[in-house]
C-alpha cells in the first residue's frame, strides 16, 4: 500500500478499504506518511464522504494507532462527551454522579478550544490537581474512586493528534467525517461499554444551527454504534451559558454549589438527562427515567460530592476540597459589575462573544503556548428572559488588571441584548438520537 493510491481513491470519491485506512492511520502515527500526504488526505475526505462504514473504519484505525484501555472492573465502563459550549461544566458533575451509581468513568477530556472552556483547564484551577496520568495510574484511580478525568497521553490515538494539527492549518477542520473520527477515536480508546454524546447547538456552541447539530449527532451515533459501542446523542441548547459563570475557577465554584446542594438549575437538569440515558444504555437502569432518578438521587444525597472529593484527592488535589472549596480556589485582583444600560428583558446572549471575552481576560489560550489565569472570567450572569432594571448588574467581571476589565465590559455590553418583550425560551433538551 502507499499514500498516493489511497489519496487518489478519495479524490475519485471512492472509499478506501478498512486495511487501507488502517495503514494510513498507522503512517500518521509513525510519520511514514508525510505532512503533505496527510494534508491531501484531509482535503480529499473533506471534499467527499466516507459514509458510515468508512467513518467507522477510519475511527477504529485512528483509535488502534495507539494504546487501547482494557478493564477488569466489577461494573460497566461508561463515558460522556460534549461537542463544546460556554459555561459547560457537565463532566465535573456527571462523572462522580455516575460513579456513585456504580459505573466506572475513565473520562478523557480536552483543553479550551476557541471560545469554549476546557474541562482539564477547569480542574487545574484546583491546587495540585493532576490531569495527565499514566495508564497504570489512571486504572488505579478509576478502580479506587469510580471516576477520573484526564487528558489524552501521547500514546492515545496518536494518528488523531497529528491529523488534527494538520487539519488546523489546511482548512479541513469542518469535515463531518474527520470531526467524528477525531472525537470517537479518543473516546473509544477508553473502551467504554456505553457512551452518551452531548451535542450543543446555539450561540455558545460550535454548531450554531439545529441542522448542523443534528447532522453531527447522527454521524457520531451511527459511527460509534458501527464501531461496537452503544451510543446515544442528546442535542442540548446552548443559546446561553449553561451556568451563570465563565472561567475556570468560577465554573468549578458553580459545580461545587450544585454538588453541595446550594444551586440547581440547567446544570442539574442536563446531568440528570444525560445520566439517565447512559445508565439505561449500560443496563444499569430499566429505562431512562429510572436512570435519571438515580443520578438525581446521588446529587441530592451528597454521594456525588463525596465521589468528586475522592477523585480530587486521588488526582493530587486537596483532601478536604469538597468541605472547604471556596478557600482553595484562586480569586482575581479586580472584580467589577457591569450595569444594564437600560431596563428590559434579556432577549439574547452571544455565548461565543462572552467566551472570547474570557479568553481575552486570560482565561483561555489565544496561542497554544499561552498560560491560563484560572481566576479570571465572568460570574453572576443574567439569564435569558430575566427582567432587569436600568443600572442592575448584568454580570461581574473578574480580571487581573483594570484595563482588561474595561475591555471585557465593552464586550459584555455588546453580547447581551435587552428588549421590551420577553423572549420565548428554548427547551434545554432539544432531541435524543440513538
Amino acid at each position: 500500500m502507499d499514500a498516493r493510491t489511497i489519496i487518489t481513491k478519495l479524490r475519485r470519491h471512492e472509499v478506501p478499504t478498512t486495511d487501507e485506512l488502517r495503514w494510513f492511520a498507522q503512517g500518521l502515527a509513525d510519520r511514514s506518511v508525510s505532512d503533505a500526504q496527510a494534508g491531501a488526505f484531509a482535503m480529499a475526505v473533506c471534499m467527499g464522504s466516507l459514509g458510515t462504514e468508512g467513518r467507522a473504519a477510519l475511527t477504529l484505525a485512528m483509535r488502534d494507532s495507539g494504546q487501547v484501555m482494557r478493564w477488569r472492573l466489577p461494573g460497566p465502563v461508561i463515558d460522556k462527551h460534549s461537542t463544546g459550549g460556554v459555561g459547560d461544566c457537565v463532566s465535573l458533575v456527571l462523572a462522580p454522579a455516575l460513579a456513585a451509581c456504580g459505573g466506572y468513568v475513565p473520562m478523557i477530556s480536552g483543553r479550551g478550544l476557541g471560545h469554549t472552556g476546557g474541562t482539564l483547564d477547569k480542574l487545574e484551577s484546583i491546587p495540585g490537581f493532576a490531569t495527565m496520568l499514566g495508564r497504570e495510574r489512571l486504572s488505579e484511580v478509576v478502580a479506587k474512586t469510580g471516576c477520573a478525568i484526564v487528558g489524552a497521553t501521547a500514546d492515545i490515538a496518536p494518528a488523531d493528534k497529528r491529523l488534527y494539527a494538520i487539519r488546523d492549518v489546511t482548512a479541513t477542520v469542518e469535515s463531518l467525517d474527520l470531526i467524528t473520527a477525531s472525537i470517537l477515536s479518543k473516546k473509544l480508546a477508553a473502551s467504554p461499554d456505553a457512551l452518551v454524546l452531548d451535542v450543543k447547538v446555539g450561540s455558545g456552541a460550535f454548531m450554531k444551527s439545529p441542522e448542523e447539530a443534528r447532522a453531527l449527532a447522527v454521524a457520531l451515533t451511527e459511527t460509534a454504534t458501527a464501531a461496537g459501542c452503544k451510543t446515544t446523542a442528546v442535542i442540548s441548547d446552548m443559546s446561553q451559558p449553561l451556568v451563570p459563570a465563565l472561567g475556570n475557577a468560577l465554573e468549578v465554584a458553580e459545580v461545587m454549589k450544585v454538588l453541595t446542594g446550594e444551586a440547581s438549575g440547567p446544570l442539574v437538569q442536563i446531568c440528570v438527562a444525560l445520566g439517565g440515558v447512559l445508565l439505561a444504555d449500560a443496563g444499569m437502569a430499566a429505562d431512562v427515567q429510572e436512570g435519571a432518578d438515580r443520578v438525581a438521587a446521588t446529587l441530592s444525597s451528597g454521594q456525588a460530592a463525596e465521589r468528586f472529593g475522592r477523585m480530587v484527592a486521588a488526582q493530587g488535589g486537596p483532601l478536604r476540597f469538597v468541605q472547604d472549596w471556596a478557600r482553595f480556589l484562586p480569586e482575581a485582583n479586580v472584580i467589577r459589575e457591569v450595569a444594564a444600560p437600560r431596563a428590559g428583558h434579556v432577549a439574547a446572549i452571544d455565548g461565543e462573544a462572552l467566551g472570547l471575552a474570557v479568553v481575552a481576560l486570560g482565561g483561555g489560550r489565544q496561542v497554544e503556548s499561552d498560560v491560563i489565569n484560572p481566576a479570571v472570567g465572568l460570574s453572576g450572569l443574567v439569564r435569558l428572559g430575566e427582567k432587569v432594571a436600568k443600572g442592575q448588574p448584568l454580570v461581574q467581571i473578574h480580571a487581573a488588571r483594570e484595563d482588561s476589565a474595561l475591555a471585557a465590559e465593552r464586550a459584555v455590553l455588546r453580547a447581551i441584548t435587552l428588549s421590551e418583550e420577553a423572549p420565548v425560551l428554548p427547551d434545554l433538551i432539544r432531541e435524543r438520537i440513538g
